[in-house]
């Protein structure tokens, strides 16, 4: 499975919505709204911002999904 590399992240404060290229080998930890200038962090339990705020998690979490569980 190829892994999706674009989600687009919402702003829980203004509620602006961005499309953004996720990278395949690194977690993405802080991200700045381009409307309100909100500081994004993931929420406790994600790894990173894409899984918190994005309709696409990141592509590591997205081939744990695929993989299913484990035996």
């Amino acid at each position: 499975m190829q892994p999706i590399l674009r989600s687009t992240i919402t702003c829980p404060t203004c509620g602006h919505a961005q499309v953004e290229t996720m990278a395949t080998d690194a977690c993405r930890w802080f991200y700045t709204c381009a409307a309100c200038a909100t500081l994004l962090t993931p929420r406790a339990g994600d790894c990173c911002v894409f899984c918190s705020y994005g309709d696409v998690p990141c592509p590591p979490v997205q081939l744990r999904r695929s993989a299913g569980p484990r035996q």
